[in-house]
């Protein structure tokens, strides 16, 4: 990988990392139905014009959308709302790969070889030790959403994989445009609409860069600069990347938000990336695939659910969160 791939591959990381520090900023502007609605629609209908038209079939694009779009950053922006950290929030939903793995052997028939297995062994350790600390420091509860948006993540993945997009951004922007309306019913329901009403009259300019920072920089920089990477080079190269998200998440929560990082955390952080790495990333000795159809591409989703395209369905997937 050239020089400057390589620090293409970084900055994207960095972005979604830094993305969990703009959502703990962006929930003091926006209830978190609202917000995540408001993400998509800015994210989706300005590059509608720009990515052409939808390249999967729109039931596809609608289960993932309402799974991953829906499902996945609804509760983790409800949970990151009830008080769960930016920073453990972005390790947290690393998780994901397990779910990924185990929902792909249950729906697909994919069996994970033993690497696999350790590494989703260790990570859940990692969620373990995670657990014990958020419980002792935190509400349980707003862990356990975090925990629910990951599996939701787990089963978007399994989705991108039956769809097989060609075009990661194409169908990641499209993908947006499913969430909108569902999401801004619920905030109607749950959050009331003079909550809502507040929120609009009240934005400012630093609201505005939040919504463009999460909407346009990680969503559509983000995953455009992802799938150009695994345009030109192999899904192993690039994938490894993504494990800097959970490190820039961590990092950008403690000089920001003054967010400390105890034993517990440090321990968690390296047996969650560790398993992730065993479980997920492409080339483990051991580890036993089918082909995948449209492999170049990757979605955070990864390439979403993130953060790549089809991949196979236990590959590391970042998303912007």
């Amino acid at each position: 990988m050239r020089p400057s791939h390589l620090c293409l591959a970084v900055l994207v990381a960095a972005v979604w990392g830094v993305n969990f520090v703009v959502i703990e900023v962006g929930l003091g502007h926006f209830p978190p139905l609202l917000f995540s609605a408001l993400r998509f629609l800015v994210a989706a209908l300005p590059a509608v014009f720009f990515v052409g038209r939808p390249k999967v079939a729109w039931k596809w694009l609608v289960g993932v959308g309402l799974v991953l779009g829906v499902a996945k950053f609804g509760l983790l922006f409800i949970g990151m709302d009830a008080g769960m950290p930016a920073g453990l929030s972005s390790l947290v939903l690393q998780i994901q790969a397990v779910f990924t793995a185990l929902i792909a052997f249950v729906a697909l028939g994919e069996r994970p070889a033993r690497v696999r297995v350790v590494g989703m062994a260790v990570a859940l350790a990692g969620i373990g030790v995670a657990a014990v600390h958020e419980g002792a420091s935190g509400p349980l509860t707003a862990f356990g959403l975090t925990v629910a948006a990951a599996a939701c993540w787990g089963v978007s993945n399994v989705l991108t994989r039956k769809a097989a997009p060609p075009d990661a951004l194409n169908f990641m922007v499209w993908v947006s445009t499913v969430p909108v309306l569902p999401l801004l019913a619920l905030s109607l329901l749950f959050e009331g609409p003079s909550r809502d009403l507040d929120a609009l009259r009240g934005l400012d300019w630093q609201g505005v860069g939040i919504i463009v920072y999460v909407a346009w920089i990680t969503t559509v920089f983000g995953f455009g600069a992802w799938g150009f990477l695994l345009r030109r080079h192999p899904a192993s190269t690039v994938a490894p990347f993504s494990l800097l998200v959970p490190v820039f998440g961590m990092s950008s929560a403690a000089l920001f938000l003054d967010e400390s990082v105890g034993g517990l955390q440090w321990c968690a952080a390296a047996l969650l990336v560790g398993g992730v790495a065993l479980t997920s990333l492409p080339g483990m000795p051991g580890t036993r695939r089918k082909p995948v159809p449209g492999a170049a591409a990757t979605g955070a989703p990864a390439a979403p659910a993130a953060p790549q395209a089809p991949a196979a369905a236990g590959s590391f997937r970042p998303t912007p969160s």
